[in-house]
């Protein structure tokens, strides 16, 4: 089957501490190894406990889950903006212990600067990244990617005078302007109305297949996560028992099984579709609690 299912444990209550050494393996193949993650806000009480999984380089990845299970923390510590209580993160080969520019970040709202133009917005990004490039290699570089996104008519503009999923396109165009080596997406599209969220999604589509982008995204749209996602992990949301407290974690690992050069007006036709739906709609119903049957 295409679902590797994980079983909780009821968590150690020992104190949370300052996070842990990395061990002398740690350092083995892969682009992103996440091993052994765990966040406590309260001692005894972690959100998450144990989640390890891995993310190949030019795989897109899906993290899906009820609002509190962790998906926004657990993203925070891949983009070096949170760190965990315990565990560790790798990429390429090197532990991540802070933000770089290495890693793009595109936010549930648009993190644009409001008194900046399109052009200068994404300009700001790319003279960090390239400090040494003169005034036309920027420009040259922005508005390709600026174009990439439909919006060289609106280089001029500032947010303001943007619709929220203009927005939101710049804030992809910042992220993809910077060439990282991998794309964090913190829900990016769930304040969009349908229409626009599905064009977003088809842009979105079209760049990654084009530089075979790795990307890590957050969501809470199944069917989203079945038409960009090669992988999506289920997670659980913790909970009490009369054993002590279990914590959320990667509950299932699920291969999306259909061709990857998917289409959305044909994503309900292909074979497996409403299999793989239903398996995961099932999962945010009935079993999304630690240690729910």
């Amino acid at each position: 089957m295409w679902s590797e299912e994980r079983q909780p444990r009821v968590a150690d209550l020992a104190p949370c501490g300052s996070p842990t050494l990395a061990h002398a393996d740690a350092l083995s193949p892969g682009f992103l190894k996440v091993e052994g993650l765990s966040k406590c806000f309260v001692p005894g009480r972690p959100v998450f406990d144990g989640v390890d999984f891995q993310i190949s380089r030019g795989e897109f990845v899906c993290i899906i889950g009820h609002s509190g299970c962790g998906k926004t923390t657990i993203l925070n510590v891949l983009a070096g903006l949170d760190q965990a209580t315990s565990g560790h993160v790798f990429m390429d080969g090197r532990a991540v212990e802070g933000p770089g520019l290495e890693r793009g970040v595109v936010f549930q709202t648009h993190a644009l600067m409001p008194w900046l133009t399109v052009g200068k917005n994404i300009a700001f990004a790319v003279r960090s990244r390239w400090p040494d490039w003169s005034e036309a290699q920027v420009l040259a570089h922005v508005r390709t990617h600026v174009d990439k996104v439909g919006l060289l008519s609106a280089m001029d503009k500032k947010p303001a005078q943007l619709s929220g999923g203009m927005k939101q396109r710049v804030g992809i165009a910042r992220a993809f302007a910077i060439q990282p080596k991998m794309l964090l997406l913190d829900e990016p599209f769930g304040a969009l109305d349908a229409l626009t969220r599905g064009s977003i999604q088809d842009q979105l589509m079209g760049i990654v297949g084009q530089t075979q982008q790795t990307v890590f995204m957050i969501t809470h749209d199944v069917d989203e996560a079945i038409l960009l996602a090669d992988r999506i992990l289920l997670m659980s949301n913790g909970r009490d028992t009369d054993q002590g407290h279990v914590p959320g974690g990667i509950a299932e690992v699920v291969v999306n099984p259909l061709p990857r050069q998917r289409q959305r007006a044909q994503l309900h036709h292909l074979p497996g579709y409403y299999e793989l739906r239903n398996h995961m709609v099932d999962f945010l119903v009935s079993r999304a609690l630690a240690g729910a049957a």
